[in-house]
């Protein structure tokens, strides 16, 4: 088995591999680190995750391991996210080196960049557009550069930087090195490959690149108007660790944030809108464990690395193979488990079936979790909430004394104790305490058995008139938050609500209009923090089958109906021209 020991790099590096931990190389590393050390121009095809910057960065700084403060290693990347990672891994490894890296990126300050290109750096690792800049106004020379690596080359195609890519490369000094790494290999980077490399050697670890077997992939058919519905649900029954969904645009990822946080989810988003200080922060909070939901861009995940990221969901489900590949990518990273879930529109159904074949794996069909699962999931979810409290000895002596206090006195006994806590720590938890709802699928899924849900008879509504309408600038939201604080009734009992201009009609079923009136003639509800009177309108009666009357030949109905008929057999008995 190959080893970091059996490579020939800097004694130095090596101890630092050991000291992090790292004994036997990822087959990318394998391979391309011998071939850049020699000299040689390489092309590295492996998917995110793989290992594959320090399959370019430990021969890099095995090349600048003594520094000359000029740059002599330039790493190219598409988005500023990868840039701060890919300098982040350089620096780890290079720990007891006198190598000096700088990170260039568009974005930031030009201060701190320009006081550390006119210092002298040995490595500098930026986006295309800032190198630019930078070689410009003459504040970057690559004179001295030796090696130039272009990082997921296949994404800067996609986001339009093959044109800034080349101008670059064309500022390049000649006799230097050049690594190219990419998941795929599309037409345009094979054409610059061709110019720009010097008999490049092709290291290939995954079929095609496109290698996503390692990764539990599954999909949803949902219709549009249910897409947040079935996020909702799946995040309701998800497991601990960090969550990543991508959206197509930055409008999307803004309202998902909010949508979700307003249900009481840890979420926060990252896409384009953002400065980098805000984007540093979200990151930082989804490293640490602080985040557990992160709604991104395909071009705002660049550079996403996160340990306990364990499922990735697009919510838009993306129209590019590569897209998705490099999105499912962010999880199931170094080996590990991952799990991809794509919520699909019935029109996209062609595309995943397109992309199943192009990827020759199988994506699984999954049903939507049911009330009753969510329902379990989140009593399993207090449950182990009790029993690391339970283990927690820190303060449990002040809480058994305080326990003793109460019950003590005849105010408290232990049983109504016990009760209201626990009732108050499911209420946190957002555990409902109702029975368990029946194992049925939401009405717009439809069972993979291909088994259609029964639909439940509808029950008899009682109609509701609130005095209040647009005028008094209310909404449906507002109207179901008043009432379900007030009367302590489920939203799920509340049906439709129509407002006018001057008052609001409001369905609810008959088991909430008893909960609500339970005898009272004069109800009040409090909107706009005013209690506003609220009655009985109307009870809707059940549905009756249309009597069919008896044909008669002297109504209107029936006389026109004969006429069309007449009208119709002396178009079909007219001889065609």
């Amino acid at each position: 088995m190959t080893t970091f020991d059996s490579f020939e790099i800097d004694a130095r590096l090596k101890e630092t591999l050991k000291t992090m931990g790292f004994e036997n190389p990822t087959p990318i590393q394998a391979q391309a680190i011998p071939l850049i050390v020699e000299g040689k121009d390489v092309i590295g095809r492996a998917r995110t995750g793989s290992g594959k910057t320090a399959a370019f960065g430990l021969p890099l700084l095995n090349m600048v391991c003594e520094s000359k403060r000029k740059v002599q290693a330039l790493v190219l990347t598409p988005t500023r996210e990868l840039a701060i990672q890919v300098a982040k891994a350089l620096t780890d490894h290079a720990k007891g080196l006198p190598t000096r890296i700088l990170t260039i990126y568009g974005g930031a300050s030009y201060t701190p960049q320009l006081r550390g290109l006119s210092s002298g750096v040995d490595v500098v690792v930026g986006t295309p557009g800032r190198v630019i800049d930078h070689l410009k106004r003459g504040t970057l020379n690559l004179s001295s550069l030796r090696l130039l690596v272009l990082d997921e080359a296949d994404e800067m195609l996609r986001m339009g930087f093959v044109e800034d890519v080349e101008h670059v490369l064309s500022k390049t000094p000649e006799g230097r090195q050049v690594a190219l790494f990419s998941a795929t290999m599309p037409r345009e980077i094979q054409r610059v490959a061709k110019t720009y490399l010097n008999s490049p050697i092709e290291v290939q670890v995954e079929n095609k690149g496109l290698n996503v077997d390692h990764i539990q992939q599954r999909w949803i058919q949902v219709p549009e108007r249910q897409k947040y519905e079935a996020l909702v649900r799946v995040l309701s029954v998800r497991e601990s660790g960090a969550t990543l969904v991508f959206a197509q645009t930055r409008r999307n990822c803004a309202e998902l944030s909010m949508r979700l946080g307003k249900q009481g989810f840890n979420a926060d988003a990252i896409h384009g809108d953002l400065n980098q200080a805000a984007r540093e922060r979200v990151l930082g909070r989804l490293r640490s464990g602080k985040l557990d939901i992160l709604i991104a861009t395909d071009v705002a995940s660049r550079g996403i690395d996160v340990n306990n990221l364990n499922q990735v969901i697009n919510f838009d489900f993306p129209r590019e193979t590569e897209s998705y590949v490099h999105r499912i990518g962010r999880t199931g990273r170094a080996g590990r488990a991952g799990v991809a879930l794509s919520l699909v529109v019935p029109y996209e159904k062609r595309r995943l079936f397109r992309l199943q074949h192009q990827l020759k794996t199988t994506i699984t069909q999954y049903d939507p979790p049911t009330d009753l699962q969510i329902a379990e999931h989140r009593r399993l979810k207090l449950l182990r909430i009790l029993k690391s409290s339970s283990l927690d000895l820190h303060g449990a002596q002040v809480a058994k004394d305080w326990i003793d206090e109460l019950v003590s006195t005849d105010e408290w006994d232990l049983d109504t104790l016990a009760l209201a806590a626990f009732k108050a720590l499911a209420e946190a938890s957002g555990v409902l305490l109702e029975p368990l709802p029946e194992d049925s699928h939401p009405r717009w899924a439809k069972p993979v058995n291909g088994t259609a849900p029964k639909k439940k008879p509808t029950p008899l509504g009682v109609g509701l008139a609130i005095p209040k309408g647009r005028k008094n600038n209310l909404t449906p939201a507002e109207v179901v938050t008043a009432m379900t604080e007030a009367f302590g009734i489920p939203a799920r009992e509340i049906g439709k609500i129509t407002i006018l201009n001057s008052k609001t009609l409001v369905t609810v079923k008959e088991k909430a209009a008893e909960a609500i009136f339970s005898g009272k003639s004069d109800v009040q509800l409090k909107l706009n923090d005013e209690p506003t009177a609220i009655s009985i309108l109307t009870r809707r009666p059940p549905p009756q089958k249309r009597k069919e009357l008896p044909l008669n030949a002297n109504s209107k109905k029936d006389r026109s109906f004969k006429n069309k008929s007449k009208k119709k057999s002396r178009r079909q008995s007219r001889p065609r021209k």
